[in-house]
């Protein structure tokens, strides 16, 4: 029997993103991660919107994983 995926989704207030190529890289390092479906920088409100799969990924590791590469998580 098939196990139904629960997809979530979370939203991360970032700090002023100054550049498209801070998108391009907050995304690319997300879309990489197991258990994300989708994630979306809205460049022009500094947000981070994320779909992922609750049984692979947390939403402590995605916002992890952002302020990695160097990018605060305000909210």
């Amino acid at each position: 029997m098939k196990t139904i995926k629960e997809i979530k989704t979370v939203k991360f207030q970032l700090e002023t993103l100054t550049c498209p190529s801070c998108s391009q890289k907050i995304e690319g390092v997300l879309n990489k991660e197991q258990g994300v479906e989708e994630a979306k920088v809205l460049f022009n409100s500094s947000k981070v919107k994320i779909q992922y799969d609750s049984d692979e990924v947390t939403s402590d590791r995605l916002k992890e994983l952002i302020e990695k590469v160097g990018y605060p998580v305000l909210s």
